[in-house]
């Protein structure tokens, strides 16, 4: 066999790809799970907040949820954890270490303003509307979020996701136009819009913070943060729990377990894969979802213009997620 001459092109040298964590790699149909379940679990949040909240004060009922979140995560992180370390012995310190410095600072930031304030927020916002209304008023925030990812976070607004939001928005504003149910409280729609503005910020700080960290542990440092954030309530929530019937307390400790320790993990698994304007666009299920569960489980009838608006979200997730 002869040697290659010197006019011969030089056989390209192939990088060897990196090694790519099996968790890590992309799938469509772990991450549509994970969406789904995000969805129903923020759903059923609604209803049992609206279920509690004649028991449980707001502050009350926020530090009773995220110490059940807290528990809840720190087994999961445990756990995980553990399994890691034996699978992979050999393996150096992978980016869902524990942040340092200033990173550490924005997590904790980002847990006080999303299970810390958005919590004590939407709880009070829930004892003036119903679970339909401050669905729907909350579901501004993706389209605060879509908006800002293309400024702050230089992501393509497609048209796609622009018609897709804008339909969406007609069903929020219909809705928040005369209340789910025919009534809208005023201060209680400004604390569900008060919400929204949580809900966008801690989102767009959080698909910041995701490049560097592993979502599990983001999660479970921002609830450790909006735990103590929300200690002062700590006296109120020992004479609620002395009072309040049986079927409440475990309704606050579903809202902790449920759609804040399982829901956020989802989350934060679908916002690492996907586009801070496309993930956020995904809960205007929200919505849909908690009026089905709210007039089942709460006898909370909706109003003709209300199905119409939870209609157009429909519609407006649909076209905004579609490929």
């Amino acid at each position: 066999m002869s040697s290659p001459s010197m006019t011969e092109p030089a056989a390209p040298i192939r990088a060897v790809p990196a090694y790519t964590w099996p968790e890590d790699r992309p799938r469509s149909w772990p991450i549509v799970a994970a969406a789904g379940t995000t969805v129903v679990l923020w759903a059923s949040a609604f209803v049992g907040i609206r279920f509690a909240g004649h028991d449980y004060s707001p502050g009350a009922m926020a530090l009773g949820r995220m110490v059940a979140a807290s528990a809840a995560l720190s087994v999961f992180v445990a756990f995980t954890a553990g399994r890691r370390r034996a699978r992979t012995p050999h393996v150096g310190n992978r980016p869902g270490t524990l942040p340092r410095g200033g990173v550490l600072g924005l997590v904790a930031l980002w847990g006080v303003a999303w299970f810390g304030g958005y919590n004590v927020a939407l709880n009070a916002a829930e004892r003036l509307v119903d679970a339909g209304t401050a669905a729907l008023l909350v579901a501004v925030a993706p389209i605060l979020v879509a908006v800002a990812a293309v400024l702050v976070l230089g992501e393509r607004l497609t048209r796609r996701l622009g018609v897709g939001v804008a339909v969406a928005f007609v069903g929020v504003a219909l809705i928040a136009a005369s209340g789910f149910t025919g009534h809208a409280d005023q201060v209680g729609v400004a604390l569900a819009v008060l919400s929204a503005l949580l809900y966008a910020f801690a989102v767009l700080l959080q698909k910041r913070l995701l490049a560097r960290m592993a979502a599990p542990t983001m999660t479970w440092l921002g609830a450790l943060a909006g735990t103590a954030a929300l200690l002062p309530f700590a006296p109120t929530l020992l004479a609620e729990l002395a009072a309040a019937p049986p079927p409440a307390t475990v309704g606050v400790l579903f809202l902790g377990v449920f759609p804040t320790a399982i829901g956020f993990l989802t989350w934060g698994y679908v916002l690492s894969r996907w586009t801070a304007g496309r993930t956020t666009a995904a809960t205007y299920l929200v919505p849909p979802v908690t009026v089905l569960l709210s007039w089942t489980l709460l006898g909370e009838v909706p109003a003709p213009l209300a199905l119409l608006g939870g209609a157009l979200c429909l519609t407006g997730v649909v076209f905004a997620t579609r490929r």
